[in-house]
């Protein structure tokens, strides 16, 4: 919505947060948000075989950055993961 409406924003605009993190980092923290324990990896042939091509985005990663935001002083929510998780799930 900040981007509709903040002149200062302009051309495409990376939804995320300012503080990207691999899946393990996102698994681990939804586990300690959840109250779960989080010690099972999924093999990566099983992602490959659910995902197909669309694994290669969970297996190798994306580091995505919110810059043109960032630039125009957005300020976010929540910044970090386990701020964002808690909000959402508790």
């Amino acid at each position: 919505m900040e981007s509709l409406v903040n002149p200062g924003i302009e051309g495409p605009v990376n939804v995320t947060s300012p503080n990207p993190v691999r899946m393990a980092e996102m698994c681990s923290a939804l586990g300690r948000t959840l109250g779960r324990p989080n010690w099972l990896p999924v093999p990566d042939f099983a992602i490959q075989a659910l995902l197909g091509e669309g694994a290669t985005v969970v297996l190798q990663g994306q580091k995505v950055e919110p810059s043109a935001a960032l630039k125009a002083g957005y300020e976010f929510k929540f910044e970090k993961l386990e701020d964002a998780l808690g909000d959402i799930l508790r």
